[in-house]
């Protein structure tokens, strides 16, 4: 921190002389392996990062330049995605098949992008074949500057709360699961940073905290395919960020955290010094639910357990859905820029086109499939993004072969590349449809959106009168609840192309996700960087020159 604040003045001293300054950089050297740990008492195999499980910590500041060298040490091709980082003009660096070839074994590739002009709590996890369910996954920072002012009292410490559902099968064996046609059905545990704990007042505590100080945890849900809810016995919790945005600071005694999304809380140790549990239970799932624990300590509770008396999760759906309509964004704080976040009226756009996007699960030739709009997307030798580049689509993929307004009734299911032509610069609603009884999970890579509904039912053109469009908090990752439906609204201005998934990695894995091609026709640095002279070629480009390079 103290590099960064020098490399600061020193270049707004150099500006008086016209000497222009990059950015900090922050580098990383990260092996990946596989390693044997015991999450649920059982020894199997998981993904370590530099023997870390979970991986490391990435702690930027707003415009860093973020450098991962990492070397695949596994048995199979593996990527990372870093999620809800928008990469500006730069899906070269998603870390999904759609733009990128994966890091083949025995190999690394280096990863290069800047937290441009933002603020929050992410994270990081792989994107290839099941690897997710083995590990390979952790938080990622990026602090504000400290030229720009944030809406709460610095707190004491801050720490990363990586909650996940769990399974007792490797990542292969799982994957060979889903081939087959079958589901992963329900998890066996959950973890919470990477250990299932138990009320038993065994175990080290997994922070400490001081009697009277105010401290911020960040808390994400890394999981497979469940949601959870998270809560601190005898804490509340005020929130104060999420995905990137500064929130109105309600307090809460617990939050669903669904599948792909984080909170950052402030919890004051202002109760009586001893131990307590932080606790992570499953939500919406059929029979008991699954609950693990992990113990914060008070420096000076002299080892007084914590009480075995565990806080209750609520019950149902629709408290969750109460939940997201407190949810607002804080409009006079600034984000990562002076100007406050709130001064980007997007209620006063008018919408240019509109998706509507319904998933369902079906079978394909006897074999389970998930699809958008009756299209199961499957992933070709050659990345897309890269036959666009090279001006070769049309031997890797078709455009729009997903109609975008869902059909009534999806009878057909196709497998195809799913990749849709937008206009550079349009104002988009977008409208996902869950037409199932299971909670869904959307995440759009390269952009924050703005939520502004989640309603049960059908969407009709009338319940736009709904729509906050005041408040909404801006982020990357929402839920849709059974037999409902959610909208978001956003501008398509970062050229690129750009994945829409199930954060649920089962349904991404069969199917459950698109790509959005953001062309800008003038070929312009401007608004989208060339090819990396490090990234490894595959599929049909592989052996072909490389197109001339994007101007100036």
């Amino acid at each position: 921190m103290a590099a960064a604040v020098l490399i600061f003045l020193l270049c707004l001293t150099a500006g008086a002389l016209t000497v222009r300054c990059e950015d900090p950089y922050l580098y990383y050297t990260w092996n990946v392996t596989y390693g044997t740990l015991s999450p649920l008492g059982i020894p199997q195999q998981v993904i370590l990062i530099n023997g870390q499980f979970p991986g490391p910590t990435i702690n930027s500041t707003t415009n860093n330049n973020v450098v991962v060298n990492v070397f695949n040490n596994l048995d199979e091709p593996f990527l990372l995605t870093w999620n809800g980082i928008q990469h500006r003009k730069n899906s070269w660096q998603d870390g999904v098949l759609g733009t990128m070839c994966p890091i083949a074994p025995g190999t690394n590739y280096t990863y290069r992008f800047q937290v441009k002009d933002q603020i929050g709590t992410y994270m990081y996890y792989p994107t290839t074949g099941l690897h997710r369910a083995a590990g390979g996954f952790g938080g990622l920072n990026v602090h504000s500057r400290i030229v720009i002012p944030v809406p709460y009292a610095q707190p004491e410490d801050d720490f990363y709360v990586l909650i996940n559902d769990w399974y007792g099968k490797s990542h292969s064996e799982l994957r060979k699961m889903l081939d087959s046609g079958r589901t992963l059905a329900r998890p066996q545990g959950v973890l919470i940073n990477g250990k299932s704990g138990k009320p038993d007042g065994k175990g080290e505590p997994l922070f400490t905290l001081k009697s009277g100080k105010t401290y911020k945890f960040r808390i994400c849900n890394v999981g497979l395919r469940t949601s959870l809810n998270f809560r601190i016995q005898g804490h509340t919790m005020k929130l104060v960020e999420m995905e990137g945005s500064h929130v109105v600071q309600n307090v809460y005694q617990s939050l669903d955290v669904h599948i792909g999304q984080c909170f950052a809380v402030l919890v004051t140790a202002d109760q009586t010094p001893k131990d307590y549990y932080m606790v992570a239970s499953s939500r919406f799932l059929k029979g008991s639910p699954l609950i693990s624990t992990a113990i914060i300590r008070y420096a000076d509770g002299q080892g007084v357990p914590a009480s075995p008396e565990l806080p209750k999760a609520p019950v149902g759906w629709a408290w969750s859905l109460n939940q997201f309509r407190t949810l607002r964004w804080n409009l006079t704080a600034s984000a990562a820029r002076p100007n406050p976040q709130g001064s980007y009226h997007y209620g006063e756009i008018n919408i240019t086109r509109t998706f509507k996007f319904a998933n369902s699960a079906s079978k394909v030739d006897g074999k389970l499939r998930y699809a958008i709009n009756g299209v199961s997307h499957t992933n070709p030798a050659t990345p897309p993004k890269f036959a666009e580049y090279y001006g070769i689509p049309e031997k890797v993929f078709k455009y729009d072969v997903m109609g975008v307004e869902a059909a009534a009734k999806i009878s057909k299911v196709s497998i195809e590349t799913n990749v849709l032509n937008v206009t550079f610069h349009d104002f988009v609603e977008i409208i996902f449809e869950n037409r199932e009884n299971t909670m869904q999970s959307w995440h759009l890579d390269g952009y924050s959106f703005f939520a502004v509904a989640i309603e049960p039912g059908t969407w009709t053109p009338e319940k736009r009168k709904n729509y906050n469009l005041q408040d909404g908090v801006s982020r990357h990752t929402i839920q849709v609840f059974p037999k409902s439906w959610a909208a978001i609204l956003l501008t398509f201005d970062n050229a690129g192309m750009w994945n829409i998934r199930s954060e649920m990695r089962e349904r991404a894995y069969l199917g459950q996700e698109l790509y959005v091609s953001v062309y800008s026709p003038r070929r312009s640095l401007k608004e989208e960087y060339n090819l990396p002279d490090n990234a490894p070629l595959c599929g049909v480009v592989a052996n072909l020159p490389k197109p001339e390079p994007y101007n100036a």
